[in-house]
């Protein structure tokens, strides 16, 4: 089913109405809008109701994505799209997304900013953390954090902020990890702080984030069967 780029721009008023009551702003949290699992319609509808930042999880449907929407860089402003790439950074997919990708939010060990450093040398990056101890989540843990962000700066990288995923249950069992990330990113004296999707982003909002990625909250369910919370 094709997505529908009016019920778009109800869905994205309803996403900033509820981070506004979370204590949030326009301007103060970005919304980034996950395309995964949608159609290059999706990414149509989100530029038509003025996203201007796309996340994707996976190279193989970023790329394809980009190429199929091509001609809707832009619009009558002359605003870019930005790609986010919200994965785990693998080395043999750096190549393929170095000239697409302006954040790249999932650098969770040195190898992978390596990698981006040489294919898009001085590259904006996030530092993944695992802010849950769920072995099935990438991230570094927060001891590990203050060093990696000073090897990726070493390596000539733009290092922008942390990054989270929140735990599998409610809300509010995030709340923690997400207080415990939003402290560190301002000892660190970094200004982003990207946690909170569909289900969670009031608590993230409420705990300081400055960045959500939403999904479903735009486009509705997914049909594939691979669905991480977005």
């Amino acid at each position: 089913m094709a997505v529908s780029p009016p019920l778009v721009a109800e869905r994205l008023a309803v996403v900033r109405s509820r981070i506004e009551a979370a204590g949030g702003t326009s301007g103060s949290v970005l919304v980034v809008a996950v395309t995964k699992g949608f159609g290059p319609d999706a990414v149509d509808a989100a530029l038509a109701a003025g996203v201007r930042d796309l996340g994707e999880s996976y190279a193989d449907e970023l790329v394809s994505k980009s190429a199929a929407t091509a001609l809707a860089e832009g619009d009558a402003t002359g605003a870019p799209r930005r790609w986010h790439f919200l994965g785990r950074v693998q080395r043999n997919k750096v190549r393929r997304l170095a000239d697409l990708v302006s954040l790249w939010h999932g650098v969770d060990r040195v190898a992978a900013g390596r990698e981006i450093a040489a294919r898009a040398p001085g590259a904006a990056v996030l530092v993944q953390l695992n802010v849950s101890g769920e072995a099935q989540k990438f991230g570094c843990g927060f001891d590990d954090a203050p060093a990696l962000v000073d090897d990726l700066r070493s390596l000539g990288l733009d290092v922008r902020g942390l990054m989270a995923v929140g735990p599998t249950g409610p809300p509010e069992l995030a709340r923690p990890g997400y207080r415990r990330l939003a402290r560190l990113a301002e000892r660190l004296g970094l200004g982003e702080r990207s946690m909170g999707m569909t289900d969670d982003l009031e608590v993230a909002v409420g705990e300081g984030s400055t960045m959500v990625r939403v999904g479903r909250a735009l486009f509705g369910a997914r049909t594939t069967t691979n669905e991480v919370r977005r």
